[in-house]
């Protein structure tokens, strides 16, 4: 897919955009040294974490820099270095990396090869500059970022900056409305299921959970969504692919979670038929969260619509309403 108006294509390696202007320090040298040698070689204006390699040049730990500059100078690097390091494989995509920094939320991963070499570096400047289409030529390149925070909610963050509280009240109302619609269709939905609710209380127990992690793995999902929409036209090629990616993410995570729900409430309760429906309704909402979170963003950028400022309350208010719907005809059919 060819770049547009300067954003890389999504689907190119992350290799193409990574950064080389960084030091790369011997894990058994000691601090002076590695200073010595960071003001030898120099550094990006950029370099927010240093890492460390073996003899064989294989990426052995990172060194924050907080750490580099407070310990002793004789003290190796290998004492003061975090040995687990989460590391971007070369043979990435550039929409990977774009995951690494939205699950893990570090400033920087390095980039390795398949003998975990270092080969480049991805920090979180490139990614809000070229990730988020910014550019240096713009006047404010921070605004763009805080307005993707504010649109998620549901409005532009220029429509209330300096607006009278009513005028502020107009712009996030209507979108509120959206949330108190869903929040009542959940609580009729509730009250249908209240004798399921009554025979066995440890569903009511996990209902907070599941509407958590329904709006957290939506937003996560809407997110990721989102940012492809900047570069990619939505067509059914580009949709199905996505889907498919999508659905074997979410289904994994809705089987981890899921096992780990129902695994607390067979310890916990000693009650198996409402593990198997409380984890099985977890692992179904989940996946659905996940396709909303695909296909609310997708549906209205195919319709000219802003998905940034509608995509947040309609995807979170089908999520849960989905998820209770799943959760108790669950728990109805099983329990019952």
């Amino acid at each position: 897919m060819p770049e547009a108006a300067g954003i890389p294509d999504f689907n190119s390696p992350v290799v193409e955009h990574a950064r080389k202007d960084f030091p790369l320090l011997d894990a058994e040298m000691t601090i002076a040294d590695a200073l010595e040698q960071i003001r030898r070689e120099g550094v990006g204006e950029r370099v927010i974490y240093f890492f460390a390699v073996d003899r064989d040049k294989r990426l052995v730990g990172v060194l924050p820099t907080r750490r580099l500059l407070t310990a002793s100078l004789e003290t190796p690097l290998r004492e003061i270095m975090v040995r687990r390091v989460v590391a971007i494989p070369a043979t990435a995509t550039v929409l990977d990396a774009c995951e690494f920094f939205v699950l893990y939320k570090f400033f920087a991963f390095p980039v390795v090869d398949e003998q975990r070499r270092v080969v480049g570096l991805i920090d979180v400047s490139l990614f809000a500059e070229e990730m988020l289409g910014e550019r240096e030529e713009q006047p404010k390149p921070a605004a763009p970022v805080r307005d993707d925070i504010f649109e998620v909610l549901g409005f532009h963050l220029e429509q209330i900056r300096g607006a009278s509280p009513w005028r502020v009240f107009r712009f996030r109302f209507p979108w509120l409305l959206v949330t108190v619609t869903a929040g009542t269709a959940c609580a009729v939905l509730a009250g249908a299921f209240e004798a399921t609710l009554a025979r066995s209380l440890v569903v009511a127990f996990f209902l907070t959970m599941v509407l958590g992690l329904n709006e957290s793995v939506s937003a996560q999902s809407m997110s990721v969504t989102i940012q492809m929409l900047r570069s990619a036209p939505v067509t059914w090629t580009w949709f199905r692919t996505a889907l498919r990616r999508e659905f074997v993410t979410a289904f994994l995570i809705g089987l981890g979670c899921g096992m780990v729900v129902a695994a607390i409430v067979i310890v916990w309760r000693h009650d198996l038929r409402a593990a198997f429906a409380i984890g099985g309704s977890i692992a179904l909402s989940l996946i659905s969260a996940s396709l909303f979170g695909l296909g609310v963003p997708s549906l209205l950028h195919r319709l000219d619509l802003d998905p940034k400022i509608a995509a947040g309350p309609i995807t979170l208010a089908l999520a849960d309403i989905c998820a209770l719907v799943l959760y108790f005809t669950t728990a109805w059919l099983v329990l019952s």
